[in-house]
C-alpha cells in the first residue's frame, strides 16, 4: 500500500465526494479516482478494499466536521453554549458533502459489521468529549439532549430544509433555551 499522506487525504475526501453525490453503491475505486483528480487505479493502491475506504471516509468526516480546540477556548454561560450549537450548525452546513456522506455512511454500516463498528468507536468517541467537554466548562444543560437535538435540527436542515417553520439559527437558538430551563 502507498503511503503519501496527501494523496491519501485527497482520494478520501473524493471517496466522501462520491458518498454524497452517489450513496454508498456509487463508490467504487474508479469514481474515487476521478473524483480525487488522480490516475485510474490510484485509490487501489491505498486501500485494501472497499470496505477500508469505507471505513476512512467515515474517520475521515469526523475530523473534517468537529470543532477547531479555539473554538471552545470561553468562559461558560448559556451563551457561550448557543453559540456552539451555532457553530456545529454552521460548520455541518458549509460541509453539506461531508455531513451527507456521513448519513450515507450510517446507513451502510447498518449492513457492514466492520464499519458499524468503526463508526461507533468513533462516534461514542466524539459524544463521551462533548459530555466531558460540557461539564468540565460548566456550561448548563444536558449535553445529551442538546446532541441529539442539534443532530436532527441538522439531519432535516440539511435533507428536507422546506420541512422546517423556520430558519436553522432561530430554531436552534429555541432548542438550546429550552434545553437550559428549568427541569430539562
Amino acid at each position: 500500500m502507498r503511503t503519501n499522506p496527501e494523496r491519501r487525504t485527497a482520494l478520501i475526501d473524493g471517496a466522501i465526494e462520491v458518498l454524497a453525490a452517489e450513496g454508498a453503491r456509487g463508490l467504487t475505486f474508479r469514481a474515487v479516482d476521478t473524483a480525487a483528480g488522480v490516475p485510474n487505479g490510484t485509490a487501489s493502491n491505498y486501500f485494501a478494499n472497499r470496505d477500508d475506504l469505507l471505513t476512512q471516509a467515515g474517520l475521515r468526516i469526523h475530523d473534517r466536521l468537529g470543532p477547531d480546540a479555539a473554538d471552545l477556548d470561553q468562559p461558560p454561560s448559556a451563551e457561550f453554549l448557543t453559540a456552539l450549537a451555532q457553530l456545529l450548525r454552521h460548520r455541518l452546513a458549509a460541509d453539506r458533502t461531508g455531513y451527507l456522506a456521513l448519513l450515507e455512511l450510517r446507513l451502510e454500516a447498518t449492513r457492514r459489521p466492520a464499519l458499524q463498528q468503526a463508526l461507533t468507536e468513533r462516534v461514542r468517541a466524539n459524544l463521551v468529549e462533548t459530555i466531558r467537554l460540557h461539564q468540565s466548562h460548566g456550561l448548563p444543560g444536558d449535553p445529551l439532549l442538546l446532541y441529539f437535538a442539534v443532530g436532527g435540527l441538522m439531519l432535516e436542515h440539511l435533507t428536507l430544509p422546506a420541512v422546517l417553520p423556520e430558519q436553522a439559527d432561530q430554531l436552534l437558538d429555541r432548542v438550546v433555551r429550552a434545553l437550559l430551563q428549568p427541569g430539562h
